[in-house]
């Protein structure tokens, strides 16, 4: 007797490989991911502008990295003390301008680079609402938990969402003729929109992808958001918000694009890595004992083992960890 319903997630034609340049884009969501990509030793550029959500702000970034857009100080404002951008996550905000404008640009220098070689643009849309203040319309990335009252909330038609990442990705393909992008929709259920406006949200946000998806050849679609809503489909895969998948559903999801979105060769150095990652995370009752001893020495020269399989990827911090 079953009692989930479980679904094939098809691999994609080209796949990810360690030789491959990533920049990944979008919400938290993409943050998860991104950061297991990291941990595997992937070369991934994560969240330039930080965490994104909805698709609009994502398209204007990537249109501005294509531009090799440049901030200045016009572009900031202050609130509370701290300075700010609209385009850009918290992560960048601080008390002094310069610094803030020179992480900003920083990132963009970057991102900018990166977008013109990169193998795979991975973008994960969180949520069809957006953002924009009133005094002038424009379009925000992120609150900065300025007033509500100073914004307007709009859920962008799905016509909007298709034309606005139509457009970004005309150009992309022009100036990088080689990339391939990868969406995900966001499992992570954004219930202070209320749950019927969140509903409605992601099936914008999925009909505009499909959409696109079945227009170009380039373009794929991963199921986070279907593995997470309708295959584990239970409260307890989520965090006590109720809302973020915890930390099974994450590592649920990730197993399933590390067997559909990535080249079997790298998937095999991924595991190995994945046990070297669990070996760091050991912690002994004992360090001193010959046992403890032996297993860090047994990991060192599996880590200098797939060092010399794999001299593009860097293993200096497990080396030292293990010989310590």
């Amino acid at each position: 007797m079953n009692f989930r319903l479980t679904f094939p997630v098809a691999p994609l034609g080209p796949s990810i490989q360690y030789s491959d340049k990533l920049l990944l884009s979008g919400s938290c969501f993409a943050e998860e991911i991104g950061h297991r990509l990291e941990q595997h030793k992937f070369d991934v550029l994560l969240n330039p502008n930080g965490i994104l959500f909805n698709p609009l702000s994502i398209a204007q970034s990537m249109q501005q990295y294509l531009d090799n857009k440049h901030y200045s100080a016009e572009d900031l404002f202050l609130h509370e003390d701290i300075w700010h951008s609209w385009d850009h996550h918290s992560r960048y905000s601080g008390t002094d301008r310069d610094v803030v404008l020179s992480q900003i640009n920083a990132s963009q220098t970057a991102a900018s680079t990166r977008l013109k070689e990169a193998d795979w643009l991975v973008i994960t849309l969180g949520s069809a609402h957006a953002y924009y203040l009133k005094e002038n319309n424009r379009l925000v990335g992120n609150c900065h938990k300025v007033p509500e009252a100073a914004f307007t909330k709009k859920l962008i038609p799905v016509d909007e969402v298709i034309s606005a990442l139509d457009n970004m990705m005309h150009r992309l393909f022009f100036v990088n003729r080689k990339v391939n992008i990868l969406f995900t929709v966001s499992p992570v259920r954004y219930a202070r929109d209320g749950v019927v406006e969140n509903n409605l949200s992601k099936a914008v946000l999925l009909q505009a992808v499909h959409h696109l998806v079945n227009k170009f050849d380039r373009l794929f679609y991963f199921p986070a958001y279907e593995l997470v809503l309708d295959d584990l489909r239970d409260y307890r895969f989520y965090k006590e918000d109720m809302v973020h998948p915890n930390e099974q559903a994450l590592q649920y999801v990730w197993e399933h694009f590390l067997k559909a979105c990535v080249q079997p060769a790298s998937q095999d150095v991924a595991h190995q890595i994945a046990e070297i990652i669990r070996a760091r995370g050991h912690r002994p009752f004992n360090p001193e004992s010959p046992g403890h001893k032996q297993f860090m020495l047994a990991m060192e020269k599996k880590v200098k083992l797939l060092q010399e399989k794999n001299p593009s990827l860097n293993f200096g911090d497990e080396l030292l960890f293990f010989r310590s």
